[in-house]
Order: C-alpha cells, then structure tokens, then sequence
C-alpha cells in the first residue's frame, strides 16, 4: 500500500510503498486486548503490602470486660473492627508477571499500527526539521499538520534539538520506532512519524 509523505508546512510531497504485511493487517481485538492487559500488568511493581491482625503490634490485651459493657464482645485490640487493627484480605507482595510470546506482541502492534493507518490517524513527514530549537516552533509544527489531542512522536532520524523543543508540549509522547509498544499506540490518538521511522 501506499502512504502520504508531509513537509513540516502539512503538504503533501510524495506517496511512498510500504509493507502491507505492516501498515494494513487485519483488524485483530482480542489478541490487541491479550497483549496489552500482559504489558500493562508488567508495568505493575507488585509491591503494595498491608498488614494483618497477626503483623499488627500490640493487641495481646483485651480491650474491655466480656460482659455487662452493653457492646459485642473483642477480644483483642488490633482486630480488623477496631481502629488500629490488621487488614482483612489487603494486598500483599506478589509477581504480576505476563509473558506473551514476541509473535503475538509483534501481531498486536501491526494490528493497532494498521488501523490508526485506516482511520488517517499516522502522519509521515519527510523530515522534522525547525528553523530554530524553540517549543513555539515545535508547536507551529504541530499546528500546520493539523495534529491535536494526545500524540506520539516517533522522530527516528530528526535532530536532537527537536526532541529537546518537544519534551515541554502536553499531551506529546516521545518514543524511538524500536521501542514502541501496542499500549503506546493505544494510548495515543495521533501517531505522527518521520519517513526514516516508518523505514
């Protein structure tokens, strides 16, 4: 299939071949779900930890008599009803670990890729070049090819003052091509890319 090529101005300059096989894979829900459920899990740290009515300290006396107090009966001080007590079924320690075979997050990252292609939603352009390193610029860049809510810059070949000029625009992400997950795209309605990234 073919592709649109922008200069930095939003005009389109060439059409350039890509691979299908990449840019227009069929639509695949349920392995995009499986893939990105797995990454985000792996994010997780896992290391939320609470205490339990035998970690808490104290507790070894019985708060008040038995009988004739007119209340239910407690017999320690750190149970989960009382103020100061353990945590009942509270989250500890654990492996949150989700291995998923290179194959499916490779599937699951052309899928995505190839619908935002369909949707008009990744932007090539020939070069990201600016006249001079400033955010405004970054922005006036943004601004003729017409890109608006969150996006994800994948600027693989432009210069490095580029990146400096739009690391303070909200709402941009930054990732090199190699390192771009089907979370990235997920999260991001806008991909824009340089022709050397789409290479």
């Amino acid at each position: 299939m073919e592709i649109e090529v922008r200069n930095t101005d939003g005009v389109v300059v060439e059409r350039v071949q890509v691979r299908d096989d990449v840019f227009d894979a069929p639509p695949n829900p349920a392995l995009v779900h499986q893939v990105m459920v797995g990454q985000l899990a792996n994010a997780r740290q896992g290391t939320a930890s609470t205490k339990t009515r035998a970690q808490v300290s104290g507790g070894g006396r019985k708060p008040f008599a038995q009988k004739h107090t007119g209340r239910a009966r407690q017999g320690s001080t750190r149970s989960p009803l009382l103020r100061g007590g353990g945590v009942i079924f509270g989250p500890h320690p654990r492996n949150f670990r989700h291995r998923t075979p290179k194959k499916m997050r490779r599937n699951a990252l052309v899928a995505v890729l190839s619908d935002k292609v369909r949707e008009q939603e990744v932007i090539v352009v020939d070069e990201l070049v600016l006249e001079r390193p400033a955010t405004r610029e970054m922005a006036r860049v943004l601004d003729s090819l017409k890109v608006k809510g969150p996006v994800l810059l994948v600027a693989d070949g432009a210069d490095p003052s580029v990146m400096r000029s739009a690391r303070n625009i909200p709402r941009l992400s930054m990732v090199p091509a190699s390192l771009v997950s089907t979370v990235d795209l997920l999260k991001h309605k806008q991909v824009l890319m340089t022709l050397e990234a789409v290479r």
